[in-house]
C-alpha cells in the first residue's frame, strides 16, 4: 500500500500545479480532507499492526473517530481564513479524540492552531514554526514520552518543515511538503527497531503509521490540487485479513481500563491535574487549553479519574474500555458473530468473560454525580447511594456515538456484530442502537430488540453468545433468538413503591393506598416488552417464597429451563427464591438444566428499591423446534 501511494505521488510530479507560496483556509480545509480519507482507508490495517501502547488492536478506529470528527468540521466551516480553519480543525480533534494517538494528535493541531493565531495565509516559514509548535504540544502532553512513537515522525517531520523554510532559497510548499513526507516516511520506518515490541512483531508503530498517511492525502492534494468528497470504504481484502492474525503477543495488563473524559472550566491548572493523574496509571495523555481538556489514561479504577477531574471542571463524555478484553479480541482466532449488551442485562461477570460478551454501559446521574454503570460504581455503592442520596438516580442510554465507536471496533475483528438491547419500550437504548448501525460505514451490525430486560435480557445474550462459539452462522442465531424470546419470562417484586415514585414510574397515590393496605406488588414482563403489574401481596416476612411459586406457575412439565435470579441488596431473599424455585420446578416435573444468580442493575434497581427481587427463566426446549 505505501509503494503504491509513493507511486502515486511521484506520477502526478510531472503535473503538478505551479509552486504555492501559502495556504488560506480553503486549501488547508481541501487538504486536511484528504488526509484524513488516506487516514480511514487504512483503519484495518493500522488495527492489525497496533501493539504500543497495548495490543488492543483499536488505533485505527481511534484515529478515524478522531479524524471523522475533525471532518465533519471542517465541511461546515467555509472560512478563507488560514487561522480560523486550523481552530475548527483543533477543537473538532478535541472533542472528538478517541485512544492515546487520537488525543496525541489532538494536542498536535492545538499547537499548531495557537501558532497560527491571527493569520489569514499561511507562509512556508509560518507553517514552519506551526508544526514545531504542534509537535512540542503533543510531546508535553505525555508524561512518558517514548521514542520510536508518533511522536518521533511528528518531531522529524517537523524538523525537516524548519530546516527548509530556513533556507535563504525557501522552496514553496509543494517542494517542502514532499521533501518533508519522504523524511516522516524513513523515520516511520525507524520506529519498528527503536521499540522492543514494535522489532518482535516486525510492524511500525501504527501511530506514527497514520500519522504519515495523514500526510500522504495532504500532499497528494496539494501536489494535484483535487480531492473527492466521498468517504472511502475500508478494503475488504484488509478486513479478512484481520481475521486470520493480528500482530504482536498478548501481555498482562497493569492497568485494565482506558479511561477518557473532557473536563471543562475557566482557569483548568493542567500541570496540578497532570500531576495528580500521573498517579493513578500510566499511559497519561492530557490535551487541550487551559478551558477545556482532554484526558486520556489507563487505570483499574476509572472513576477516581472523573473524581479528581470533577475538582476541575465539568466532565463530561466520560469512557472506560476494558482493554484485556479488546486485546484477548485482537490475538485471538475470532468466531464469526460478536455479542455486545447494553447494561440493563444483569448477569455474573464469569458469564460475560465465559461468552466473550461485551458490554456498553448506561450512564447513572446521582444529581451532578455521573457513573459509567457497572464499570464506575458497584452494586453495594449504587444501593448505599440510593437509599442515602438526596437525589433520585437518573439513567441515560448510551449515544449513538459510543454505540457506533464500540460497534466499529468489533466489526474490525468480527464478520458480524449483533447487538441484544433491552426492551424499546420504555428505554431509548434500543433506538441509540438503531441509529448507530444505520450510520456506520459497517453493513455487518445488527441490532436486536430483546422485548426483555434484566436477567431476561440475559439469557437471551448468553444464548446467543453460545451458539456464535459453536460456529452458528448469524441467520440461526438470529432465528433462536426469535424462538427464545417467546419462551423467556420475567417476574419481579418490588415491595417498596417508594422509590418507583421518585423516579416517576408509579403514581403518589398507587403507593400511598399499597402502603395503607401493606401490599407489595409483583410484576412481569409481558411479550411486548412492557412492565406491566401482575398481582398484589399482603407484605410479609415470605415475600420471596411467594414470588417464587408465582413466577413458577406457568412451567411445564418435563420440559428443560435455565433459571436466573437478579437481587437488590437482599442476598438472603434471593436464597430463599432459589429454593422456592428449585422446590417447584422439581413438584411439577420441571428440569433446571442451569440457574444463576447476580445483582440487579440500575435499570430496574432504581426505580424498584433495596429490596426488589427478579426471577426469569427461558424454556431450553423451544430452541430445538
Amino acid at each position: 500500500m505505501y509503494a503504491a501511494t509513493h507511486m502515486e505521488i511521484a506520477a502526478q510530479q510531472s503535473h503538478s500545479p505551479p509552486g504555492i507560496a501559502y495556504l488560506d483556509g480553503h486549501r488547508i480545509r481541501r487538504a486536511v480532507a484528504f488526509g484524513i480519507k488516506k487516514v480511514i482507508e487504512g483503519q484495518e490495517h493500522l488495527n492489525k499492526i497496533n501493539v504500543f501502547p497495548v495490543a488492543d488492536g483499536d488505533t485505527g478506529t481511534n484515529l478515524a473517530l478522531t479524524l471523522n470528527s475533525v471532518l465533519s468540521a471542517v465541511r461546515a466551516d467555509r472560512s478563507r481564513e488560514a487561522n480560523v480553519i486550523l481552530t475548527t480543525i483543533a477543537d473538532a480533534a478535541l472533542d472528538g479524540a478517541r485512544g492515546n494517538s487520537g488525543a496525541i494528535l489532538a494536542q498536535f493541531f492545538q499547537g499548531v492552531s495557537d501558532a497560527t493565531e491571527g493569520v489569514g495565509k499561511l507562509s512556508v516559514e509560518e507553517f514552519g514554526h506551526a508544526v514545531q509548535t504542534g509537535e512540542n504540544y503533543a510531546r508535553e502532553a505525555l508524561t512518558k514520552p517514548r521514542e520510536g512513537t508518533v511522536l518521533s515522525v511528528m518531531r522529524d517531520f517537523a524538523r525537516h518543515v524548519v530546516d527548509l523554510t530556513q533556507n535563504a532559497t525557501v522552496p514553496d510548499f509543494v517542494s517542502v511538503l514532499r521533501d518533508s513526507l519522504e523524511q516522516a516516511r524513513a523515520s516511520l520506518a525507524r520506529t519498528t527497531n527503536q521499540m522492543e515490541v514494535l522489532r518482535k512483531a516486525g510492524v511500525v508503530d501504527a501511530g506514527a503509521e497514520g500519522f504519515v498517511r495523514f500526510l500522504e492525502g495532504i500532499v497528494l492534494y496539494i501536489q494535484h490540487g483535487k480531492v473527492n468528497d466521498k468517504l472511502p470504504e475500508a478494503s475488504e481484502i484488509e478486513a479478512e485479513e484481520l481475521h486470520e492474525s493480528m500482530a504482536g503477543e498478548v501481555h498482562h495488563l497493569d492497568y485494565r481500563y482506558c479511561t477518557e473524559c473532557m473536563v471543562t472550566g475557566t482557569d483548568i491548572n493542567r500541570r496540578k491535574l497532570r500531576e495528580q493523574l500521573a498517579t493513578l496509571g500510566d499511559s497519561l495523555v492530557l490535551a487541550g487549553t487551559h478551558r477545556k481538556a482532554k484526558i486520556h489514561i489507563h487505570v483499574n479504577d476509572p472513576q477516581k479519574v472523573f473524581r479528581l477531574a470533577s475538582e476541575f471542571g465539568e466532565v463530561t463524555g466520560e469512557k472506560a474500555d476494558d482493554m484485556d478484553q479488546q486485546q484477548e479480541i485482537s490475538h485471538q482466532k475470532q468466531h464469526q458473530v460478536a455479542v455486545i449488551i447494553d447494561s440493563a442485562a444483569d448477569m455474573p461477570d464469569e458469564e460475560m468473560e465465559r461468552l466473550n460478551i461485551h458490554l456498553i454501559p448506561v450512564r447513572l446521574h446521582f444529581g451532578d454525580e455521573s457513573y459509567l454503570d457497572k464499570v464506575t460504581i458497584t452494586a453495594d455503592d449504587f444501593y448505599a447511594k440510593l437509599q442515602s442520596h438526596p437525589a433520585h438516580p437518573k439513567t441515560s442510554q448510551p449515544s449513538p456515538g459510543e454505540f457506533r465507536r464500540n460497534f466499529d471496533f468489533l466489526a474490525s475483528h468480527f464478520k458480524h456484530v449483533l447487538s441484544i438491547n433491552v426492551t424499546s419500550w420504555g428505554s431509548g437504548t434500543y433506538q441509540a442502537a438503531v441509529s448507530a448501525a444505520e450510520r456506520s460505514k459497517h453493513d455487518c451490525i445488527h441490532v436486536y430488540d430483546s422485548k426483555s430486560a434484566s436477567v431476561g435480557q440475559a439469557l437471551l445474550a448468553i444464548r446467543a453468545a453460545e451458539c456464535a462459539q459453536a460456529g452458528m452462522p448469524l441467520p440461526e442465531i438470529l432465528a433462536t433468538l426469535e424462538r427464545a424470546r417467546k419462551h423467556t419470562r420475567v417476574f419481579g417484586m418490588f415491595p417498596n413503591l417508594d422509590y418507583a415514585v421518585r423516579g416517576g414510574r408509579v403514581k403518589p397515590v398507587v403507593r400511598k393506598v399499597a402502603d395503607f393496605l401493606k401490599l407489595a406488588a409483583a410484576f412481569s414482563l409481558d411479550q411486548a416488552g412492557r412492565l406491566r403489574p401482575r398481582r398484589l401481596f399482603i407484605k410479609s416476612a415470605r415475600l420471596p417464597e411467594r414470588l417464587g411459586r408465582y413466577a413458577s406457575g406457568r412451567i411445564q412439565s418435563g420440559k428443560h429451563y435455565r433459571v436466573a435470579i437478579a437481587y437488590a441488596n437482599n442476598p438472603a431473599d434471593a436464597q430463599r427464591l432459589r429454593q422456592t424455585l428449585e422446590k417447584e420446578f422439581s413438584r411439577k416435573g420441571a428440569h433446571i438444566d442451569a440457574l444463576f444468580m447476580t445483582r440487579l442493575g440500575t435499570a430496574l434497581g432504581a426505580h424498584a428499591g433495596p429490596q426488589a427481587l427478579v426471577a426469569g427463566y427461558l424454556m431450553m426446549d423451544s430452541l430445538d423446534s
